[in-house]
């Protein structure tokens, strides 16, 4: 007489609440992990662009700049025949007013005996070297004088301009030992001569129309490379420009 019905919707089945509250958090963590992950990365990414920029200048500020021409001087080796240079001068200064680089010198020059003059215990940061077609010296002895402002140290700072002389080979004054008889000399390490680290011999020397080159490699900032060619005719003093 009485039937039951229980509806057209029988064996379906909808989702509750709670449900689509789970869903919806799961969303939203997955979503907040992924922002995290890159506006994180993205962070880092910023910081790193930041410290390579800061560290490039970093070494344009400690970084050494050419001041005028590159004078080389010409001499005559002890045998009597040989010419070259045999020490070349350069002005340099700090490029952009950067910060100080630390210029003390390995050896000094005196003009009244045998130059170079080597300084004991110098604790010289900045490296000098030499290249040609025929050989590397590196470490070659150099001296250093601040023309103009100088405020007495042997740092390079901001309105300073320092004159390094690069020395080849051995200024010889009179006669100093059996085969020196004034002139200049291969830096051997003879007994009263100068220095050492320049030419060991005069088959090597450059003549007219070699070209070679100069590193200067401060202790911070990037290297200063001066190249230069030999003119045709050596003169006692040359501006090679």
């Amino acid at each position: 007489m009485f039937k039951t019905s229980w509806g057209s919707g029988e064996g379906q089945r909808g989702i509750t609440g709670l449900e689509t509250a789970i869903i919806l958090i799961a969303f939203v963590v997955v979503a907040s992990v992924f922002a995290f992950t890159v506006l994180s990365t993205g962070i880092f990414s910023s910081e790193r662009s930041k410290e390579t920029v800061f560290a490039g200048l970093d070494e344009v500020r400690s970084s050494l700049e050419p001041r005028g021409s590159v004078i080389a001087y010409k001499g005559r080796y002890t045998d009597g025949v040989t010419d070259s240079i045999y020490k070349v001068t350069l002005t340099v200064s700090n490029a952009v007013s950067g910060e100080s680089v630390n210029l003390t010198p390995p050896y000094t020059e005196g003009l009244s005996g045998d130059d170079p003059d080597i300084v004991s215990g110098a604790q010289y940061r900045t490296i000098i070297s030499y290249s040609d077609t025929n050989q590397f010296l590196n470490d070659l002895p150099w001296t250093v004088s601040f023309p103009g402002f100088d405020n007495g140290d042997n740092l390079l700072d901001a309105g300073e301009k320092a004159e390094i002389t690069v020395w080849l080979a051995d200024r010889v004054v009179g006669v100093t030992n059996a085969t020196d008889t004034g002139g200049i000399d291969i830096m051997d390490g003879s007994s009263g001569d100068g220095g050492a680290g320049g030419f060991a011999a005069t088959s090597t020397v450059p003549g007219v129309n070699d070209k070679w080159s100069l590193e200067i490699k401060p202790e911070n900032g990037a290297t200063l490379n001066i190249e230069r060619t030999l003119p045709g005719r050596l003169d006692t003093i040359m501006d090679l420009r």
